[in-house]
């Protein structure tokens, strides 16, 4: 599994922005899902599967997010940015 992961305290409302310079699942979790997810297990998220960037996906609840890049089962030098756009 190839993914890059950010760990973030977000409010409700705030907007995560993702650039990358190839197709990318780009997925915002809970720790609890995020552990999941590494394990192969079920997980649920928020994002998807993104050809054109920015990616843009707002926090539905405040607390720690993770925020997690995968590329599938491929592996590719990328570039990539990760923003936050705060609400407040």
């Amino acid at each position: 599994m190839s993914f890059i992961h950010s760990r973030e305290y977000l409010e409700a409302g705030d907007v995560v922005v993702v650039e990358c310079s190839h197709q990318c699942n780009v997925m915002l979790t809970t720790d609890s899902n995020f552990s999941n997810y590494k394990h192969s297990g079920h997980f649920q998220y928020h994002g998807g599967n993104f050809k054109r960037f920015p990616a843009r996906i707002e926090a539905p609840r405040t607390g720690y997010w993770n925020i997690t890049i995968d590329l599938g089962s491929g592996r590719a030098n990328i570039k990539y940015s990760i923003n936050i756009i705060r609400r407040s």
